[in-house]
């Protein structure tokens, strides 16, 4: 049997307190930046334009017709605003971009944190609610900024490091559990193959919760032209683009979330003789399931978009949520190994 090292779990810890205070001070930034953009004039929002030829002789004098045309809005060194294709734009945002580069420090220090768990434990670092949380915390900011590589997602900066530490909180406060051994249902290499695909479409799925919750705030300031012109978000897409985004990332996180239910079922039965059996913790990853897949379907085949979308995937976040924390706390069954006593 591995011998726990009680010393580094304590490292482990200290490092997810770095790591939380980082993501504190990188919200401060993605804040001050939505704070800045009330003040910026409307001009440095709107997409860069240029002239261009347009019908040459349409007057029959042989003159050149001239008309505006939006430029492309691909990546750029220098930062800028998220507009509708989500692309750099070269204005300036230097709270932002602090907010960022904190975030990639917090990352690495959060990573140092879940790895140093997992060593000593001698095992991977999803035995328990602690460790779910923190590591899905891990996960949630890493999709985060991987995201920013291709799009400018830094109006998310703020609701995503909130979550984080809410995360992290959580996990030092409600789930805190000291480094152990694995109890023996979890001694499987399918504890790697199906809690990791899970938690990763958990952090997916809390990307768009953001999203959608950003898109029914955009959708309501729309319509209000005071909102409009001086709300906190004029950093932000419109909002049929912030739900285009969040269904793409949402099917993405329903593949992963298929196969999450598809591999606990196998790991069931090699560890307990049987598919399914109704335990609730199953019967939950199935309603998430469900609830996901008819947003899926309700939103390509029934035209659910707008607003009833947008509740849609946030109710599927709720279960996910309700999923982790209320049925590992409060409901007994196969799957109560939270590890909070």
């Amino acid at each position: 049997m591995t011998t726990v090292n009680e010393t580094l779990g304590q490292y482990s810890e200290l490092f997810m307190l770095l790591a939380a205070l980082t993501y504190t001070v990188a919200f401060l930034a993605f804040a001050l930046d939505l704070v800045r953009s009330r003040k910026m004039p409307a001009q440095a929002l709107e997409p860069a334009r240029e002239l261009v030829p347009a019908t040459a002789g349409a007057d029959g004098d042989g003159s050149v017709q001239w008309s505006h045309r939006t430029l492309p809005q691909g990546n750029s060194s220098t930062g800028g605003t998220a507009k509708d294709t989500m692309g750099y734009r070269p204005l300036r945002r230097t709270a932002a971009r602090i907010g960022v580069a904190l975030g990639v420090v917090g990352l690495v220090v959060h990573a140092a944190g879940v790895i140093s768990r997992g060593i000593a434990a001698g095992r991977m670092p999803w035995g328990n609610m602690y460790e779910f949380t923190t590591t899905g915390a891990l996960l949630v900011m890493a999709v985060f900024l991987g995201a920013l590589v291709v799009r400018d997602l830094r109006f998310l900066g703020t609701f995503i490091t909130g979550l984080v530490l809410v995360m992290l909180m959580a996990g030092a406060i409600a789930f805190p559990t000291p480094v152990a051994q694995l109890i023996p249902a979890l001694q499987s290499y399918w504890l790697i193959i199906h809690v990791s695909v899970a938690v990763l479409a958990a952090a997916i799925f809390t990307i768009t919760f953001a999203l959608s919750v950003l898109q029914l705030a955009k959708s309501r300031q729309e319509k209000d032209e005071k909102l409009r012109l001086g709300g906190l978000l004029r950093l932000v897409p419109d909002a049929a683009s912030l739900e285009q985004l969040a269904y793409r990332m949402n099917a993405i996180g329903f593949i992963l979330w298929t196969f999450t239910l598809m591999a606990g079922a196998i790991w069931a039965e090699a560890a307990w003789g049987r598919y399914w059996g109704w335990d609730t913790k199953e019967v939950w990853t199935f309603v998430i399931w469900v609830v996901y897949a008819g947003y899926l379907h309700a939103r390509a085949t029934r035209g659910w978009d707008g607003t009833r979308a947008a509740w849609l995937s946030i109710t599927g976040y709720l279960c996910v949520i309700f999923n982790f924390v209320v049925v590992n706390v409060y409901f007994s069954g196969l799957h109560s190994y939270s590890g909070i006593s």
